[in-house]
């Protein structure tokens, strides 16, 4: 026999508002809401990759803000690169970065070459894992800074394997270290808006017969905090000559929580440059009529741009503004959210449509000049 008695709903809505009100009370305004007051579904911020395929394959037009991004693949494919790109467009939009160089191996040239002001970029290069990840806990928590990259999971090593003896087993105690940091981490991230790029390393599985034999270092839980994980590889050379100048680079987005994944883009690394934004602007600009071509030749609103894409690169590396302005265009046509505006950048205003009056002054002043210079 069922002596439950049913609930009135305004009795639940009443218990309901409580409960709100209690939660409010104790944890602070915002800690539940409902999702139509508009606090919980927002336009997603971004910060650009450095490469226009990259950020219309991750489908909102960059790396998310206030997440968890990791970037992995072999050796010399392009990792360190594609996040100091990230550092430049970051800075670029007037946001503060910072390196936390685990390897001990940044090369600071290289990252000045790619557009990163070094006077402006935090570095650390700490000792221990532990470290390490308290370094980013402390600056994730300052809000003070947008950006920060961890160069690389793999060399994060805990305290205890430091101090102990070369041959000492000890399993588990990277993983560990990683799960425990994220689960720290993630809140904070989320509160600060804070973008924390995360560069691994590949590993081999011993024993597999069926699958990918690959894998990430440092556990399972990158792998499930991480809202974008990009797999970069480099598939080609690029020569001038004999010379090689650059590297062919795809990138696969394996995982993505803000957009469709699985897709991938291809572009060009070269040698002391980075990704090769303006010939990606020239590619998509002419695969969607932005840009014309005639031949050789390019044009841009009928004015020709430059003969080959080369040429055509090199006019538009000289003109940032008008590189811009199509990129932007291209970003419009693909649905992919346009760039931020530049630090020190205003929002263009809109022009006010001019009084008939003074525009019939004006007109008399210019007439009366020109008679009396005809005089």
């Amino acid at each position: 026999m069922n002596d439950k008695k049913p609930v009135d709903a305004s009795e639940k809505s009443k218990a309901l508002a409580a409960a709100l009100a209690q939660i409010e009370k104790q944890f602070g305004k915002g800690s539940v809401m409902r999702m139509e007051d508009g606090l919980v579904v927002e336009e997603i911020a971004v910060v650009s990759t450095g490469s226009l395929g990259l950020d219309v394959a991750l489908g909102v037009g960059g790396l998310p803000r206030g997440r968890v991004i990791e970037i992995y693949g072999p050796e010399s494919s392009g990792k360190t690169t594609l996040t100091l790109q990230a550092i430049a467009e970051m800075q670029k939009l007037g946001g503060t970065c910072a390196f936390v160089d685990a390897e001990h191996a940044l090369d600071v040239g290289y990252a000045q070459k790619l557009g990163v002001n070094l006077s402006e970029l935090l570095i650390s290069q700490p000792d221990t894992g532990e470290q390490a990840l308290e370094i980013t806990d402390a600056l994730v928590r300052s809000g003070g800074v947008d950006l920060i990259v961890i160069d690389s999971v793999a060399a994060l090593t805990p305290r205890a394997e430091i101090e102990g003896d070369m041959g000492d087993s000890l399993p588990g105690l990277q993983a560990r270290l990683m799960s425990q940091a994220l689960r720290k981490l993630t809140g904070s991230i989320n509160r600060t808006n804070t973008t924390v790029i995360f560069i691994n390393q590949i590993r081999m599985k011993i024993g597999v017969m069926f699958g990918s034999p690959e894998t990430t270092t440092g556990g399972n839980a990158l792998k499930f905090y991480a809202s974008v994980r990009l797999d970069i590889r480099r598939t080609g050379s690029i020569k001038a000559g004999d010379e090689v100048i650059g590297s062919e680079t795809k990138v696969k987005v394996v995982k993505n929580k803000v957009a469709p994944p699985f897709k991938e883009a291809r572009f060009d690394i070269l040698y002391g440059e980075g990704t090769s934004r303006e010939g990606e602007i020239i590619d998509l600009g002419s695969d969607h009529k932005i840009i014309e071509k005639s031949g050789a030749w390019y044009s841009y609103n009928g004015e020709r741009i430059g003969q080959g894409k080369d040429n055509a690169r090199n006019f538009l590396k000289e003109r940032p503004e008008l590189a811009r302005e199509i990129e932007n265009k291209v970003r419009a046509v693909l649905g992919v959210p346009e760039l931020g505006l530049l630090k020190g950048e205003k929002p263009a205003k809109p022009a006010k449509p001019a009084k008939a009056g003074k525009v019939a002054d004006s007109v008399d002043t210019e007439s009366s000049d020109a008679a009396e210079s005809d005089a």
